[in-house]
């Protein structure tokens, strides 16, 4: 599998946020950058960016060396992006994703959900048994959903992930 810039944001997005891909971009092919230039060149101050900084830390998407100030006596921080980890991260993220299908799939086959006619909320028995099976937005009966068609959808989503784990495992 090759790893793109595409994929690198998606995958530092969704362990990360959205506002660390500045960071990553600024920190990208290059090694051991001053937390201090990397906080000056996305424009944010120095506690914001450590915060970044410590989210990517957190999945093991960057590493750091840290160095001692002989005139100021602080410790100054020196990081480097870990392209390999995105690789795992991005079986971890699929592995997840997989797992909670699997149990959102049991729980369609397993228990009767109920729906408002105006499509407000949908309740499983016991909660739309709390309410008196009237809906708690709008007042109107709440009906017995037929939920096939997602449970193909949800068998379908688990066979492509499937399919796509395997071939993550032979790369």
């Amino acid at each position: 599998m090759r790893v793109t810039g595409n994929v690198v944001d998606e995958v530092v997005s969704e362990v990360a946020g959205q506002d660390v891909l500045p960071l990553v971009k600024a920190l990208r092919n290059k090694t051991n950058v001053s937390e201090l230039k990397l906080a000056s060149s996305i424009k944010k101050e120095i506690n914001v960016t450590r915060n970044m900084l410590y989210r990517l830390y957190d999945n093991n998407l960057v590493s750091f060396t840290r160095k001692k100030d002989k005139k100021k006596g602080w410790y100054i921080y020196y990081w480097t992006f870990n392209q390999k980890r995105v690789k795992d991260l991005i079986k971890d993220i699929k592995k997840q994703k997989y797992e909670r299908l699997i149990d959102r799939l049991s729980r369609e086959k397993n228990v009767q959900f109920y729906i408002c006619s105006n499509k407000c909320i949908r309740l499983d028995f016991e909660q739309s048994h709390d309410f008196h099976f009237k809906c708690p937005e709008c007042g109107s009966l709440l009906n017995l959903e037929d939920n096939t068609h997602k449970i193909k959808e949800l068998e379908k989503d688990l066979e492509k992930l499937q399919k796509e784990l395997k071939t993550l495992h032979k790369a």
